[in-house]
């Protein structure tokens, strides 16, 4: 079984990973509109207000998933669905840079078993180091039933 607590204390908030991003308008307002964005500020690339939808900053992905030297949990690992808060505006054009780290690691017992809950986050900024967005992503493993 998994110790939660130390894994927690070995991994969490060591950034593990730092992606560059070049955001393309067009891009931006394909998954504005694919997504049922209505609002023209995220569809509209000739908007004066345009900008990347929340649904398009939580499609980023930084190069790794988990820290390399993570060990393997075993079990059956699933998407446990994406978080996005936007602080700022994401704008195309404008070089950001994602910054990742565990920020949270929790299990939970149910019907099918013990499910670990691994939080990977990534903080977006802009060249000047504003930070513009946070997108969390969940892992859900869970633990393989007893043949």
């Amino acid at each position: 079984m998994v110790d939660i607590e130390a894994l927690k204390a070995q991994f969490l908030d060591l950034e593990f990973d730092v992606k560059a991003f070049e955001i393309d308008a067009q891009a931006v307002a394909a998954v504005g509109k694919v997504s049922g964005e209505t609002r023209a500020e995220f569809t509209d690339v000739d908007h004066p207000d345009f900008q990347a939808p929340p649904a398009f900053i939580g499609s980023l992905a930084s190069g790794r998933h988990l820290p390399i030297d993570f060990p393997n949990l075993g079990g059956i690992p699933m998407d446990g669905g994406k978080a996005v808060e936007c602080h700022k505006p994401v704008r195309p054009g404008v070089p950001i840079t994602g910054r990742t780290h565990l920020h949270d690691i929790y299990d939970k017992s149910g019907r099918s078993g013990r499910m670990v809950f691994i939080v990977t986050r990534m903080e977006i900024y802009d060249e000047a180091g504003e930070h513009l967005a946070t997108s969390d992503s969940r892992m859900v493993i869970r633990e393989r039933p007893d043949a």
